[in-house]
């Protein structure tokens, strides 16, 4: 379910587009076991993956990650109206109305499904995250925009999203022409590993909300 329908300046319903011809691949798999279990976590069929639009990346970093077209653009204003109703700009989202939404966005919509996006300390090692009881990772990491084949001298906040669908874990990285495979658990956590070194990069992992306040994301010492 989404999150709820937004009204606009009528009072009416906001219904959520359909996705943009080939803005989409692929179509949603079978439901599986698990954390995933009702998410679209099977792999019959290609997977599902949205392409980059504006500045919709965290938008299409949700829908990849759950496998199906979900958060609209209109329902995530709105998300960000709610959070900031008698701010202009609004804090949680470009000024020119073009998506670049935060943290606080992504958390708001996750939790109407019952899931909960937890930051993942860094100073940590990784072989302390325990994925079995993960739908999925969330990263932001930083990009640098291209203007044609040039590519600008500045840094922009970009979220991606990783999920294991059967048995492999795919990036499903908006700005790829298609999922990329990453390969079983190990290459997970160096995937991980290796994005993380890059200073300004932060990971967040989706889990239904009991994992959240029993803490089994994390494994003992």
């Amino acid at each position: 379910m989404a999150p709820e329908d937004e009204r606009g300046e009528e009072g009416e319903a906001s219904p959520s587009p359909p996705p943009e011809p080939g803005g989409v691949s692929g179509a949603r798999g079978d439901l599986g076991e698990g954390p995933g279990a009702g998410f679209g976590s099977g792999v019959s069929g290609e997977l599902y993956h949205e392409r980059q639009r504006l500045e919709l990346c965290a938008l299409h970093a949700l829908n990849n990650l759950l496998q199906r077209p979900w958060l609209s653009k209109a329902a995530a204003d709105g998300i960000c109206r709610r959070l900031a109703p008698n701010s202009r700009p609004n804090p949680h989202r470009s000024p020119l109305g073009t998506g670049n939404y935060d943290i606080n966005v992504v958390m708001a919509a996750l939790g109407t499904l019952g899931l909960a996006a937890v930051w993942w300390d860094k100073r940590r090692p990784l072989e302390r995250l325990s994925v079995s009881p993960v739908l999925g990772f969330l990263l932001n990491v930083p990009s640098r925009p291209r203007l044609g084949a040039l590519q600008l001298p500045l840094a922009r906040p970009h979220w991606l999203s990783v999920r294991r669908l059967g048995r492999t874990f795919y990036n499903l990285d908006s700005k790829l022409a298609a999922p990329a495979a990453i390969g079983s658990e190990p290459q997970l956590r160096e995937f991980l590993r290796r994005v993380l070194d890059e200073g300004s990069s932060e990971l967040f992992l989706v889990v239904p909300r009991e994992v959240e306040e029993e803490g089994t994301w994390l494994s003992p010492e």
